[in-house]
């Protein structure tokens, strides 16, 4: 089985937060949503978007932006919106970047083209991530994502993006911090936990393994 080994690195992140993993290239967009996500530790609650600025696309599970788009394209396919129609160049500004549902793409084309590809979770947090096309493996054995190594835990949900997080830690780790037995609490309550490379995988090899149709 064709795969590619890719590493994961959280953007801004200090010390940076990473994760090197192989995954089949014959996979959507969404299964390279989910390969993220549970690598990482994240747990699945926002929007998410991959975004290809020199092509003018967007693969998002953002279904209002998708409808827009739709509703638009469809409405003005072959023609441009008139002056009194779009004041504001609002609807031609929604129909030049192309909206696709990550169900619905695969990744083998994109991420052999680009080699690094820009993976925005939770648009309020705006946790970046930089996926990087490392080298194309051939003979993978395995119907699932496996990660090789890795480094740092991931930050809680809802923490508010970087600089949350480094409020955050600094609670976390003092205990003569005024927030630190809350900070305690409210960090166990959303899961937050050290990089454990065996729990990931097991969680990939659970939730992520192809079944084979007989």
């Amino acid at each position: 089985m064709k795969a590619y080994q890719i590493k994961i690195e959280l953007v801004d992140s200090d010390p940076l937060i990473w994760r090197r993993i192989i995954i089949p290239a014959d996979v959507t967009f969404k299964r390279l949503h989910d390969a993220i996500q549970f690598s990482m530790g994240w747990l699945d609650y926002h929007l998410y978007e991959f975004e290809f600025l020199q092509e003018k696309l967007r693969i998002t599970n953002d279904e209002e932006s998708y409808d827009e788009f739709k509703f638009y394209t469809t409405k003005y396919k072959g023609k441009k919106s008139t002056k009194k129609e779009d004041p504001h160049g609002f609807i031609a500004e929604i129909i030049e970047t192309t909206i696709r549902l990550p169900q619905t793409v695969k990744i083998d084309k994109y991420l052999e083209k680009n080699k690094i590809i820009n993976y925005a979770y939770d648009f309020g947090d705006n946790w970046r991530h930089k996926i990087e096309l490392e080298k194309t493996i051939d003979d993978y054995e395995f119907g699932y994502p496996v990660i090789l190594e890795g480094a740092g835990a991931c930050p809680p949900e809802d923490v508010g993006g970087i600089g949350g997080y480094e409020e955050f830690l600094l609670a976390w780790n003092d205990q003569n911090h005024s927030e630190h037995e809350s900070m305690r609490l409210w960090g166990e309550s959303q899961y937050y936990r050290e990089f454990d490379i065996n729990f990931r995988n097991n969680l990939l090899k659970m939730c992520l393994k192809i079944k084979k149709v007989k």
